[in-house]
């Protein structure tokens, strides 16, 4: 397994978890070496295969992406495939959201929703789930009629925000006819 390292402008690809120190060793605080040293081992020998953000001070952090890849070419040229496969499988999805298929829907929405805390006079945005099945003509109908059952409820402030319908806080499943 290799690695990919950035640092906001800076990039390196290495092959061992002590090139990754020579790369960074200019770029962070000598204090900080030796605890990085053992996040980076242990993170090159984990199972994990998502990016990592690492602390390097109070304000910085820099990615480590673990890759089969061999060089860097390869692991760039690898992404930009992978990248463009997903935005078409994606167009595809959504090229679908307009077309009539009238039925039952299942919903899932996670939108931010405005909690008011009356003894402080402050609000906040809390990740709030919502999941229903409605009848509805198209995706697109039934994402509408969500967003305006949500919007007609008394105990939703208005100041709350929903997602849109190509993002990955909006869920459906086409459920049949009946």
């Amino acid at each position: 397994m290799n690695l990919y390292l950035r640092y906001f402008d800076e990039e390196a690809f290495v092959y061992s978890v002590e090139e990754a120190m020579a790369f960074l060793a200019p770029l962070v605080d000598p204090e900080v070496h030796e605890s990085l040293h053992a996040e980076l081992e242990k993170f090159m020998s984990s199972s994990a295969m998502f990016p990592k953000h690492i602390k390097v001070n109070q304000r910085s952090f820099f990615i480590a992406i673990k890759t089969t890849a061999a060089t860097m070419e390869e692991f760039k040229a690898k992404g930009a495939t992978q990248n463009k496969a997903e935005k078409a499988v994606q167009k595809e999805v959504q090229a679908q959201y307009g077309k009539p298929n009238p039925g039952w829907y299942e919903a899932k929405i996670v939108f931010k929703r405005v909690v008011s805390h009356p003894e402080t006079q402050k609000s906040q945005y809390v990740d709030t789930p919502f999941v229903c099945k409605l009848k509805a003509e198209s995706v697109q109908d039934c994402y509408d009629k969500v967003l305006e059952h949500l919007r007609n409820r008394q105990d939703i402030d208005s100041r709350s925000q929903y997602p849109s319908i190509k993002s990955p806080n909006f869920e459906f499943s086409y459920l049949g006819e009946e």
